[in-house]
């Protein structure tokens, strides 16, 4: 049994890799600042012995003694991470600087949870990671965007200099069971105002394209690439690459909602990229990694649990 420290542990994506370790027999401590993460997706767990919470910020300097890190620490929704975007770079800098500088003195592996967003507005599609990307260096985005990108850079500079063990994922918009209903994300904004009958708001024509990666299979890639051999470092894409637009996908959730609510197009923020795509050659060779959960399925899934919260 190992010690794995998870920070944003109480987020999203945190949760759901919590409760996975904790199924495979780890001990789990989580860091988090509730910031957007919840106690209510840790609920099922908090009197499980071998779970332990502490809220605080990364950002500030923290030891514990641990066998392996799971950094995914940060804000990841748009109206989020620009709510304080100061915030967030210092997230992704500070905090991460803090994570690798445990992992160095502990000399444990460390999983970065980096994001498809280092690829910006793409001018190629799929997104392959040799791909430097198209990034705005100062726009409304970019406390998110180069947060990360620098994060990556920390990450492998440690490596290289420090020897660390590291395994960065590049992750593609995914969704589920405990996601904010209020964080702004299209899945949650689509079902939440199909089930209420509101008007459903799409931003621009429509046409721009996601792929949409159901919750289990994201972290099944994160536990294939975590436990993979210390030579794969990544960073690796992991998300689907079953590609919807934006405006299919809400006439889907109005179908399977059964909803009668319309649509209503207002114009592109600043930055939103126009396709997202991942080339998943390197985690299928290296980590075996193929999702399984359809985007039905796992929308069916997500309208019935954001239905028990509304």
């Amino acid at each position: 049994m190992k010690k794995m420290l998870v920070t944003g542990g109480a987020g999203f994506l945190g949760s759901h890799l919590v409760k996975s370790l904790l199924l495979n027999d780890h001990k789990v401590v989580v860091i988090d600042n509730l910031q957007t993460g919840s106690l209510e997706n840790l609920e099922d767990v908090q009197n499980d012995s071998n779970f332990e919470f502490i809220e605080s910020d990364i950002t500030s300097d923290f030891y514990i003694e641990v066998d392996g890190i799971f950094n995914l620490a940060c804000p990841a929704s748009p109206p989020q991470y620009q709510k304080n975007p100061i915030n967030t770079v210092t997230t992704n800098f500070l905090g991460s600087l803090n994570v690798l500088n445990l992992a160095a003195k502990l000399d444990v592996p460390i999983f970065q949870a980096s994001t498809s967003e280092v690829y910006g507005d793409p001018n190629q599609s799929p997104q392959k990671e040799e791909y430097w990307g198209n990034v705005n260096p100062i726009g409304i985005r970019s406390c998110y965007d180069e947060g990360k990108r620098v994060a990556e850079t920390l990450f492998f500079d440690y490596h290289r200099e420090l020897s660390v063990e590291i395994k960065v994922a590049r992750i593609f918009n995914t969704y589920g069971p405990n996601m904010a209903l209020d964080d702004g994300r299209v899945v949650t904004n689509f079902i939440a105002s199909a089930l209420s009958g509101h008007p459903i708001t799409i931003y621009g024509d429509g046409l721009q394209t996601r792929s949409f990666c159901y919750v289990s299979d994201l972290i099944d890639g994160i536990l294939k690439l975590y436990f993979s051999p210390p030579e794969v470092t990544g960073p690796i894409n992991l998300g689907t690459d079953i590609e919807i637009s934006v405006s299919s996908l809400a006439k889907l959730i109005i179908k399977m909602t059964n909803s009668n609510s319309e649509i209503a197009y207002l114009p592109l923020p600043g930055d939103d990229p126009r396709q997202r795509r991942p080339d998943l050659t390197k985690a299928h060779s290296l980590l075996n990694f193929r999702p399984k959960v359809s985007l039905e399925a796992g929308l069916g899934a997500t309208i019935a649990y954001i239905e028990s919260r509304l």
